[in-house]
């Protein structure tokens, strides 16, 4: 009865065990047994929210969580609505400890800070959340002064930080009802994260880790792997511009180090470019994304892949489709921008895919088209434009034609002051003069602003200077054009005065009217 007694009492902790959580050295038995606790914390935490209590954490053989063999603190706080309670303590500086604890007491830090607080109160837990935030803070400096390779079991527990912290469900703030405009999404808010003071520090962590020259690569990938990366992508919609900007540097230093995985994140991101311009037209990272490939691009070799190319016509033309393009036209026109500077050959298909989706009544777009086919136009050689030359100045001419308050003709009038542009209109001026005349001398004439008229009539002077026959040719076509629309108004208002006239007489009577077909002869508009 007495042995059955004494079997029950709680046994003191072997001095070997003790030597462990004082982060003594530990065989694999031991490491794997911590790691196991910790996905199991991590697991339980996003797995399952609804539990009452964290495994390993009120417990004092918690060796990942709980330093040394102190009591530990029990809090008792809230977290996703449910009262959990844990214990929760902060573990010795790196400096307080032998060099040949320091990686131990690493991995013990890091287990720590898998701990995920709630931040929607910012009443609860507050010594927790310090404790937490002052050891990422101590993990940051760590791997920035690292002296000594990541081991695999290092790599390992990082990852495992990394995910419970960063890979969550992302807030959003409604938008059901509303129409994805520029106005709105400049208007409104963005939404922050209440978290971000310690996401803040798991993000600079990883920077750091991934910046390091102590992470060897071979080894690392299996760790930051696909799956790590398309995770990674995922946070890109997060409506907190602070993490985006995080991500964005994070994922291009990723891209750079890990050359194994570079098609992968290009595929990665054509993804993500396919769903928004075809299915959603609702993404936040957008700009953050063309940024990081405005640099890929930049490095690409010449002569360049047909995945390349193909990757410009299928997504990156496409991006000129949705509404939203105001957010992110500066990093899609540098990209565009790249290519042609990379494969001259690819200017007439860039421009007839800009033709492509021309908008027709938004007038701030139409702006933004005209100042990407300049910069286009001016990294465009003699052969490719010719190839193009035609389409694009009837889409020139239409512009020139624009009465809008925006004035999307003076933008198009802009394109004279380029002077390669100007350039390559003299040399084909036989062929644009007839296309834009009648545009321009509507807009000398008529055009309501005042400036409109004056840069008209500088590119009117201009064209007459380079080959005043021509331009005397056009100037008589447009009014014999002129004089047979007037004809055509003039009997078509004849026809509507005849109906008018005969409706009239037969307005007291119910009898039908009936109206003899008059065929006019067609007449060529121009």
């Amino acid at each position: 009865m007495i042995k059955q007694i004494f079997r029950r009492l709680p046994r003191k902790p072997h001095k070997s065990s003790e030597n462990r959580e004082l982060g003594g050295t530990s065989d694999p038995s031991s490491n794997a047994s911590t790691s196991l606790r910790s996905s199991d914390i991590a697991s339980n935490w996003y797995g399952n929210p609804n539990n009452s209590s964290v495994p390993g954490l009120n417990s004092g053989s918690s060796s990942g969580l709980i330093y040394g063999n102190k009591l530990p603190q029990v809090v008792n706080s809230k977290v996703n609505g449910n009262s959990t309670n844990f214990s929760y303590e902060a573990l010795p500086s790196f400096k307080d400890v032998p060099s040949s604890e320091k990686q131990n007491l690493f991995i013990r830090k890091m287990n720590l800070c898998c701990v995920v607080f709630d931040f929607t109160d910012p009443t609860k837990n507050l010594k927790e959340k310090d404790i937490k935030r002052q050891t990422l803070l101590e993990l940051v400096d760590y791997v920035a002064s690292a002296n000594g390779k990541f081991t695999e079991n290092v790599m390992q527990e990082i990852t495992k930080l990394v995910s419970i912290n960063l890979f969550r469900s992302l807030i959003s703030s409604p938008r059901e009802n509303k129409i994805l405009e520029t106005f709105d999404l400049e208007e409104e808010e963005a939404l922050m994260d209440p978290a971000w003071p310690h996401l803040q520090l798991v993000y600079e962590f990883l920077l750091r880790l991934v910046a390091s020259p102590e992470m060897d690569a071979k080894m690392a990938k299996r760790y930051i792997d696909h799956s790590f990366v398309i995770r990674l992508l995922d946070l890109f919609d997060t409506e907190d511009p602070r993490e985006r900007e995080y991500l964005k540097t994070i994922l291009h230093r990723i891209y750079g180090k890990f050359m194994v995985h570079r098609p992968f994140i290009r595929k990665a991101i054509n993804n993500i470019f396919y769903r928004f311009i075809f299915e959603t037209e609702k993404h936040n990272g957008i700009a953050e994304l063309l940024e990081i490939l405005g640099s890929i691009i930049n490095g690409f070799a010449l002569p360049l892949k047909e995945e390349h190319k193909l990757f410009l016509v299928r997504a990156l033309i496409p991006l000129h489709k949705p509404k939203c393009l105001p957010m992110y036209h500066q990093q899609l026109s540098y990209c565009i921008t790249q290519f042609v500077e990379k494969d001259c050959k690819l200017a007439d298909t860039v421009i007839r895919g800009l033709l492509k989706y021309w908008p027709i009544t938004n007038s701030s777009k139409e702006v933004m088209f005209l100042g990407e086919l300049e910069e286009i136009l001016e990294a465009t050689q003699p052969p490719e434009f010719q190839r193009c030359m035609v389409p694009l100045f009837r889409q020139i001419a239409r512009c020139l034609c624009s009465s809008h308050f925006q004035v999307v003709a003076e933008r198009a009038l802009f394109l004279w002051n380029n002077d390669h542009i100007e350039n390559l209109i003299k040399q084909n001026c036989k062929v644009i003069l007839p296309i834009i005349f009648p545009a321009l001398e509507k807009n000398a004439r008529n055009h309501w602003n005042q400036v409109v008229q004056s840069l008209t009539l500088n590119v009117r002077k201009n064209f007459s200077d380079i080959d005043l026959e021509l331009f005397e040719a056009c100037l008589l076509k447009f009014e014999e054009d002129e004089a047979k629309e007037k004809d055509v108004k003039a009997k078509r208002e004849a026809t509507w005065k005849r109906l008018e006239d005969i409706a009239a007489k037969k307005a007291v009577s119910n009898e039908a009217v009936l109206v003899s077909r008059m065929i006019t002869p067609h007449t060529s508009l121009g």
